[in-house]
Protein backbone atom coordinates (compact mmCIF):
# COMPACT_ATOMS: atom_id res chain seq x y z
CA UNK A 1 0.00 0.00 0.00
CA UNK A 2 2.46 2.89 1.22
CA UNK A 3 5.97 2.46 -0.74
CA UNK A 4 7.71 5.07 0.73
CA UNK A 5 7.23 6.79 4.80
CA UNK A 6 8.77 10.10 6.24
CA UNK A 7 9.01 10.76 9.66
CA UNK A 8 10.03 13.97 10.92
CA UNK A 9 11.13 14.35 13.97
CA UNK A 10 12.06 16.83 16.72
CA UNK A 11 14.04 14.59 19.03
CA UNK A 12 10.86 14.54 21.63
CA UNK A 13 9.81 11.41 23.32
CA UNK A 14 6.67 11.59 21.29
CA UNK A 15 8.40 11.78 17.86
CA UNK A 16 10.52 8.33 19.04
CA UNK A 17 7.57 6.69 19.46
CA UNK A 18 5.87 7.95 16.16
CA UNK A 19 9.34 6.98 14.37
CA UNK A 20 8.83 3.46 16.12
CA UNK A 21 5.81 3.44 14.60
CA UNK A 22 6.76 4.22 11.47
CA UNK A 23 9.35 1.85 10.98
CA UNK A 24 6.88 -1.00 12.28
CA UNK A 25 4.55 0.31 9.40
CA UNK A 26 7.55 0.32 7.12
CA UNK A 27 7.74 -2.92 7.83
CA UNK A 28 4.44 -4.41 7.34
CA UNK A 29 4.06 -2.91 3.53
CA UNK A 30 7.74 -3.20 3.07
CA UNK A 31 8.28 0.31 2.06
CA UNK A 32 11.35 2.68 2.81
CA UNK A 33 11.54 4.81 5.46
CA UNK A 34 12.65 8.51 5.41
CA UNK A 35 14.06 10.72 8.65
CA UNK A 36 13.91 13.83 8.39
CA UNK A 37 15.19 16.45 11.20
CA UNK A 38 14.67 20.45 10.46
CA UNK A 39 17.40 22.46 11.92
CA UNK A 40 15.91 26.16 13.04
CA UNK A 41 18.21 28.98 11.10
CA UNK A 42 20.76 30.24 13.40
CA UNK A 43 20.27 33.88 14.47
CA UNK A 44 21.75 36.42 17.13
CA UNK A 45 21.07 40.01 17.47
CA UNK A 46 24.58 41.49 18.56
CA UNK A 47 26.48 45.02 17.75
CA UNK A 48 29.96 42.61 18.57
CA UNK A 49 31.13 41.04 15.55
CA UNK A 50 33.68 38.71 17.38
CA UNK A 51 31.01 37.10 18.78
CA UNK A 52 29.11 35.91 16.27
CA UNK A 53 31.65 33.71 14.24
CA UNK A 54 32.55 31.56 17.93
CA UNK A 55 28.46 30.99 18.75
CA UNK A 56 27.67 30.17 14.97
CA UNK A 57 30.07 27.44 14.73
CA UNK A 58 29.24 26.26 18.60
CA UNK A 59 25.78 26.34 17.11
CA UNK A 60 26.48 24.01 14.14
CA UNK A 61 28.42 21.85 16.12
CA UNK A 62 25.21 21.51 18.53
CA UNK A 63 22.74 21.41 16.01
CA UNK A 64 24.12 18.82 13.91
CA UNK A 65 25.21 16.92 17.47
CA UNK A 66 21.33 17.02 17.91
CA UNK A 67 20.27 15.47 14.53
CA UNK A 68 22.45 12.83 14.18
CA UNK A 69 21.27 12.16 18.23
CA UNK A 70 17.16 12.32 16.74
CA UNK A 71 18.02 10.62 13.50
CA UNK A 72 20.07 8.09 15.10
CA UNK A 73 16.66 6.59 16.92
CA UNK A 74 15.19 6.27 14.07
CA UNK A 75 18.07 4.83 11.83
CA UNK A 76 18.80 2.12 14.73
CA UNK A 77 14.62 0.64 14.77
CA UNK A 78 14.96 0.51 10.76
CA UNK A 79 18.51 -1.02 11.26
CA UNK A 80 16.72 -3.66 14.25
CA UNK A 81 13.62 -4.28 11.94
CA UNK A 82 15.27 -4.87 8.66
CA UNK A 83 14.32 -1.52 6.77
CA UNK A 84 15.87 0.74 4.58
CA UNK A 85 15.91 3.64 5.75
CA UNK A 86 18.07 7.31 5.08
CA UNK A 87 18.02 10.18 7.06
CA UNK A 88 18.00 14.09 5.82
CA UNK A 89 18.53 17.15 7.89
CA UNK A 90 17.90 20.27 6.22
CA UNK A 91 17.48 23.93 7.89
CA UNK A 92 14.69 26.09 7.50
CA UNK A 93 12.26 28.59 9.76
CA UNK A 94 9.50 26.63 9.02
CA UNK A 95 9.14 23.12 9.64
CA UNK A 96 6.12 22.15 8.15
CA UNK A 97 7.42 23.90 4.36
CA UNK A 98 10.60 21.24 4.59
CA UNK A 99 8.10 18.14 5.28
CA UNK A 100 6.32 18.86 2.47
CA UNK A 101 9.24 19.66 0.08
CA UNK A 102 10.78 16.81 0.94
CA UNK A 103 7.86 14.49 0.63
CA UNK A 104 7.45 16.30 -3.01
CA UNK A 105 11.36 15.83 -3.51
CA UNK A 106 11.12 12.22 -2.38
CA UNK A 107 8.32 10.80 -3.70
CA UNK A 108 6.58 10.02 -0.18
CA UNK A 109 3.52 8.67 -0.14
CA UNK A 110 2.91 8.65 3.99
CA UNK A 111 3.92 10.92 6.41
CA UNK A 112 4.03 9.26 10.23
CA UNK A 113 4.80 12.48 12.86
CA UNK A 114 3.84 13.45 16.31
CA UNK A 115 1.42 15.83 17.48
CA UNK A 116 1.89 17.66 21.06
CA UNK A 117 -1.27 18.59 20.94
CA UNK A 118 -1.12 22.27 21.68
CA UNK A 119 -4.78 23.08 22.01
CA UNK A 120 -6.41 26.58 22.82
CA UNK A 121 -4.94 30.27 22.44
CA UNK A 122 -1.27 28.98 22.91
CA UNK A 123 -1.43 26.29 19.92
CA UNK A 124 -3.70 29.08 18.05
CA UNK A 125 -0.98 31.75 18.48
CA UNK A 126 2.20 29.38 18.15
CA UNK A 127 0.80 26.94 15.74
CA UNK A 128 0.79 23.42 15.66
CA UNK A 129 3.47 22.59 12.71
CA UNK A 130 0.97 19.25 12.43
CA UNK A 131 -1.88 21.33 11.81
CA UNK A 132 0.10 23.18 9.01
CA UNK A 133 0.90 19.39 7.25
CA UNK A 134 -1.95 17.74 7.60
CA UNK A 135 -3.69 21.94 5.62
CA UNK A 136 -1.23 21.80 3.41
CA UNK A 137 -0.37 18.41 2.19
CA UNK A 138 -1.52 16.30 -0.66
CA UNK A 139 -0.45 12.75 0.84
CA UNK A 140 -1.86 11.48 3.90
CA UNK A 141 -0.49 11.87 7.28
CA UNK A 142 -0.78 9.97 10.38
CA UNK A 143 -0.72 11.41 13.49
CA UNK A 144 0.95 9.84 16.77
CA UNK A 145 -0.69 11.51 19.87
Amino acid sequence: MFQHILVPTDGSALSEDAARMAVRLAKVFHAKLTGLHVLPEYRVFTHRIDMLEDATERYAQLAEQHAEHYLGVIARAARDASVAYEAICVTGDHPHEAIIRTVEERNCDLIVMASHGQAGVRGLLIGSETQKVLTHCKIPVLVFR
